[in-house]
């Protein structure tokens, strides 16, 4: 067992040398709670070692956020300011690589106004188009990664004292990304990439035209996949050649959906933390594609928020196979943070499409669309795998084949 130090260091090494792969003479851009800065800089100093050419700080404050969305005034949440979106767009446009520490309390914006949220996502979407549509085709590396912090490690572990509970959060955080401190998480990395890349092959020679869920909850779902699709893992390449893990966990193998062709009842196999507000128990009942029923046990109102935010957020994006046998959901820890959760559980996203199809990456938006794929400005993650999940293809000449069976990968995929 490493030190703290040693595990805190070869973390940093991982999300910078794996996770974006940083180059000589790239800018990096680290998004960072202000909690977190002592982890920041850690990942600083390991992308100048790396070569980086300049490491350029976004930081952001849970106290600082809820307060404006409280008390700003009414127009702020309606205009995104003009070095906003210099900020994002050219670095974005530039090729620099992107680190998001992702760490927040799961419930610090309960009771804020949803429509104020709303309004500042589709102004966000507006105004930061160039960054949103590169980082979708592959435009720079980017990584999302979480350490713990206080407010979030008690809503996860709500029985300890906060010291034990960040303790405990950082071993299972550790546990999920590989981090045993022998300092061979690197090659783990190289192991694990590999075993889903055999996965992704297989499934894209199966080429499905439709999938089916089903399991106890009430779950049964079809989802028709678009002609040409492909089925892609964790770990991506930019369009310039450069290999990056945009989520560190993952344990997902996804496509994308055609955007008229799901329809069913879905069911919610864990809770979802969606701009600090947490959704329980909810289910989405779908007719060609379109979400026509909302309905939650907590969260509605938030949830119906989420999926009006424009036209494409009542249509999905996303399907991800996930076993329910992998070192997050194994841990049976709820972690009230998308990055985590979703790695536990089969999970369906609500909004922008992957360009998961031969040759997307270089596709415009029009053609993106005249193929099937759906086009929004959000992105939701939820899950829907359970232990009891089955996923059955029907290939294009009619076969059904088994690709899940009791909430893991079917024999031979």
């Amino acid at each position: 067992m490493g030190s703290m130090e040693e595990k805190l260091k070869e973390y940093a090494q991982l999300l910078v040398r794996v996770g974006l792969n940083v180059r000589k003479g790239q800018t990096l851009v680290i998004s960072s709670p202000v909690e977190c800065a002592f982890f920041a800089r850690l990942c600083a100093a390991e992308a100048y070692e790396a070569g980086c050419r300049e490491v350029v700080m976004n930081w952001s404050d849970d106290a600082l956020g809820r307060m404006k969305y409280l008390h700003a005034e009414d127009d702020v949440f309606d205009t995104v300011p003009l070095w906003r979106r210099h900020f994002y767009n050219d670095y974005a446009l530039e090729g620099a690589a992107y680190l998001a520490i992702s760490a927040s309390d799961p419930e610090n914006l309960k009771g804020v106004d949803h429509g104020r949220i709303v309004r500042a996502q589709q102004a966000s979407g507006r105004a930061l188009k160039d960054f949103d549509r590169l980082q979708m085709c592959g435009g720079f590396p980017w990584c999302i990664a979480s350490i713990p912090i206080p407010n979030w490690a008690k809503k996860v572990f709500p029985d300890l004292p906060e010291d034990q509970a960040m303790e405990r959060l950082w071993e299972a955080i550790f546990r999920a990304v590989r981090i045993s401190g022998d300092g061979r998480c690197v090659d783990q990395w190289h192991q694990h990439i590999e075993t889903l890349a055999r996965r992704v092959e297989k499934l894209n020679q199966l080429n499905f035209k439709s999938l089916r869920y089903t399991n106890s909850l009430g779950t049964d779902l079809t989802v028709e996949l678009p002609e040409g699709h492909i089925w892609e893992a964790g770990n991506d390449v930019t369009l310039a050649g450069q290999t990056y893990i945009a989520n560190i966990p993952t344990e997902e193998v996804f496509t994308s959906p055609l955007k008229t062709g799901v329809s069913g009842v879905v069911y919610s196999a864990l809770p979802l933390s969606h701009n600090g507000t947490i959704i329980d128990k909810f289910h989405f009942v779908v007719r060609d594609g379109k979400i026509v029923e909302v309905h939650a046990e907590q969260g509605e109102e938030a949830l119906k928020a989420a999926v009006t935010v424009d036209e494409g957020a009542s249509y999905f994006g996303e399907v991800a196979l996930v076993p329910y046998d992998s070192p997050i959901s194994n841990q049976k820890i709820l972690f009230y943070n998308t990055l985590f959760d979703e790695n536990a559980a089969c999970h369906i996203a609500f909004g922008e499409a992957y360009p998961c199809l031969q040759g997307g990456q270089e596709m415009s938006k029009d053609e993106l669309k005249a193929r099937g794929l759906n086009d929004s400005i959000t992105h939701v993650d939820f899950m829907v795998g359970t232990a009891d999940l089955n996923i059955t293809g029907t290939t294009h000449d009619g076969r059904e084949i088994p690709v899940f069976v009791n909430g893991n990968f079917a024999e031979g995929i």
